[in-house]
């Protein structure tokens, strides 16, 4: 998928004893999935981002714009 662009933010859990990932550009909850080792919570992050843009295209509802980093 090419619009890829979205920054994906994981973070340890002590309460949830795992990773949980989240997508800040996308309004509504704060975490959208998890993974019990980080390399798992990015695969599962590239899932659920897709699953988002797919589910945002089906109803016909404008992707937000992605937050861009202008690093030097």
């Amino acid at each position: 998928m090419s619009n890829l662009k979205y920054q994906m933010v994981i973070q340890w859990s002590e309460e949830d004893n795992c990773f949980l990932v989240g997508f800040p550009d996308f309004p509504g909850q704060r975490w959208r999935t998890h993974g019990d080792t980080y390399e798992l919570a990015v695969t599962n992050g590239i899932e659920a981002l897709e699953s988002l843009i797919i589910a945002y295209e089906a109803a016909g509802d404008a992707l937000p714009e992605p937050t861009v980093c202008n690093a030097a």
